[in-house]
């Protein structure tokens, strides 16, 4: 059959209109692909064809408030392999384990995975400079060594419970470590390098380097001359009583910053895994808690001041070492009681009947009151992880008993970090501050200041004129009463001391205290709470005053300079006891002779240096109170 011409021109025409169709479609895609996908597909080609070494940001430092270091970095390099790159398996692994001294079949069983990368983990993680040096040298094809870093903490067992510790993965686990580990750890950068089909590099690509971002750095409120010298001294009182525990905790109170926090026993961050876990997953000063015995007289004395229910200096109050409620003696520490005292003396002598009757005037709503508004009973929300909230008498269950052993510190349990907080605000002028470790946080690169903690102030508990006369009679205890032990010359220190019986199953345990101390100084205008609690001291009696007292002292003598709070005058004198002596005032033997000297030092030794006729310089100053027989020292020069 002839097909028409006409017929044969349609045709045509329709191949020639559907083949420029066609062309447009494949030209308008090939331009798509081109100019709008063509950087994503490569970017896919290239990640398909490329392995990436990673490469380990520096986790954040953490530093005390002056800016030395407690927690850094070391360089520590990590070797990764690519197993179808390595011809001779065996060959390279019997290399890497003889470096690295471990079996061989241990690095052969890296070598023979079927993995693009594989990590030599543990045998290849963080290893030294000096064994990476002799694996580059071997030079050995699909072996590669990736900058890594692990956490070094210069100072041991130094801040141990408050820093923690992070693990191989520099992932926090503990500590401050774990708490502000998301601003620490950083972000990983790394290496990235091309393969073919074969996993086997391709030559003319170049590698591409993406910097890791490193952590920021934590900056501490805590002053490391002040936690030095807690240090020292919970080292020395393990040594001499061999307690089974102790903490020690300094604050400002104006603050709330945690210029110290210690305990025993403790750690080193590096070795954690050498310890028992009990020991650096219980951080005492803030998950333990006790009864605090007589350092929570300082709250029923403080609500009893502030509600106007006793005069200190002209109301008086009998002791005849006991007092019974409910059916119950409740007695004195002293046996046969303090007799006629002032309220004042009752503070002094920590005498618990006369607590109880603060405590009776108070009244069990109002009593309690200022003890949940000073805080206990509840997380005081300090950053870190752990925190106890203490234990109190369930209110629809507190009847005369109960309300009488909570006024002088017994039958109730509380953490250090709730103590040292509440007497802050008791000291202070009457403001509950939240106490915190944390000061800011850095960036490293910049130095600038990313985040800045702020004092956080949760509510005003008594006046500033209670808050005052508090301060007065806690001087007073340790210039007169029970507390003599921390005194320290030159300086206004007051306290509490507190003696409380430990409980075991419900019981109390015979024979076994914990003693402590609150400490607080300069007592016209405080700087400085130091609270230290020691439990179960051995081989001396278990008293606060003679047992915590003397070492708050020593903390105060050596902390308050470091803080640069300067000696003053004022204050109550120290009463003396038998066999102590006044101290002597040093006179001033600048400019003096070494003939004139004699004539100025009939109550110290003398410790000359330097060359000349004259005195230059001396320590202790000019009007200094030191111990009789001290010695002072002198240089000798011409003028």
């Amino acid at each position: 059959m002839r097909v028409s011409n006409v017929t044969v021109r349609k045709r045509l025409m329709f191949v020639l209109i559907t083949g420029i169709l066609v062309f447009f479609v494949i030209d308008f895609r090939l331009g798509y692909v081109q100019f709008f996908l063509g950087d994503s597909l490569t970017t896919k080609a290239k990640d398909s064809w490329s392995r990436n070494v990673p490469f380990q940001p520096e986790r954040g430092r953490i530093l005390d408030r002056n800016g030395v270091e407690l927690a850094k970095n070391e360089s520590a390099p990590t070797i990764y392999v690519v197993p179808r790159q390595i011809e001779n398996k065996q060959e390279v692994a019997d290399k890497l384990a003889k470096i690295l001294e471990v079996p061989s079949d241990k690095i052969y069983r890296h070598l023979v995975k079927n993995s693009y990368l594989e990590s030599l983990n543990p045998e290849g993680r963080k290893i030294s400079h000096e064994k990476a040096k002799e694996i580059r040298s071997l030079d050995l094809k699909g072996v590669h060594i990736a900058e890594d870093s692990k956490r070094y903490y210069p100072f041991g067992s130094y801040l141990s419970h408050v820093l923690g510790f992070a693990g191989i993965d520099n992932q926090g686990l503990n500590g401050l470590e774990l708490s502000y580990d998301a601003l620490l750890k950083g972000e990983e950068g790394h290496v990235k390098f091309f393969v073919d089909a074969k996993n086997q590099k391709m030559p003319d690509m170049a590698d591409d380097y993406t910097k890791p971002r490193n952590g920021y750095d934590l900056i501490l409120a805590t002053d490391t001359r002040v936690q030095t010298v807690l240090e020292r001294e919970l080292n020395n009182a393990v040594a001499q009583y061999n307690p089974d525990n102790i903490v020690a905790v300094a604050m400002n109170p104006k603050t709330g910053e945690i210029l110290g926090m210690s305990s025993r026993p403790t750690f080193d961050p590096a070795n954690y895994k050498q310890v028992d876990p009990i020991i650096y997953n219980r951080n005492l000063p803030v998950w333990s808690t006790y009864e605090p015995g007589s350092t929570f007289k300082i709250m029923t004395l403080a609500a009893a001041l502030n509600e106007g229910k006793v005069d200190l200096l002209k109301e008086t109050f009998n002791d005849d070492g006991g007092v019974e409620v409910a059916g119950t003696t409740l007695h004195c520490w002293k046996r046969g009681g303090h007799g006629h005292q002032t309220f004042l003396e009752v503070v002094e002598n920590s005498c618990n009947p006369g607590f109880i009757e603060l405590g009776n005037r108070l009244g069990k709503e109002k009593l309690f009151q200022y003890i949940y508004d000073f805080g206990f009973g509840k997380k005081t929300g300090i950053d870190l992880q752990g925190e106890g909230t203490g234990i109190l008498f369930n209110p629809n269950k507190i009847g005369p008993l109960e309300q009488a052993t909570t006024a002088f510190g017994q039958g109730v349990s509380v953490t250090a970090i709730q103590q040292v907080a509440a007497v802050a605000a008791a000291v202070n002028g009457g403001t509950l501050y939240q106490p915190y470790i944390v000061k800011a946080v850095q960036d490293p690169t910049t130095g600038k200041i990313v985040d800045e903690k702020q004092p956080v102030s949760k509510r005003q508990v008594i006046s500033e004129e209670t808050s005052k006369q508090v301060r007065q009679a806690l001087e007073s205890v340790v210039a007169r009463g029970s507390g003599k032990g921390a005194y320290v010359e030159g300086y206004r220190v007051g306290g509490k001391t507190g003696t409380a019986q430990k409980v075991k199953d419900g019981r109390y345990m015979e024979g076994s205290y914990i003693v402590s101390f609150m400490g607080i100084a300069p007592m016209d205008d405080p700087e400085l709470v130091v609270y230290l609690a020691i439990d179960h001291p051995k081989g001396v009696t278990q008293f606060g005053g003679v047992v915590a007292a003397p070492i708050v002292g020593n903390i105060m003598k050596d902390a308050l300079p470091a803080l640069g709070i300067e000696k003053r005058q004022g204050g109550i004198e120290k009463e003396l006891t038998w066999p102590e002596q006044p101290p002597q005032e040093v006179p001033d033997l600048k400019g003096l002779t070494i003939e004139q000297l004699h004539q100025q030092l009939e109550h110290f030794k003398l410790d000359v240096s330097g060359k000349g006729n004259k005195v230059i310089t001396q320590s202790p100053e000019a009007g200094e109170k030191v111990k009789e027989g001290s010695t002072i020292r002198i240089y000798l020069g011409d003028e």
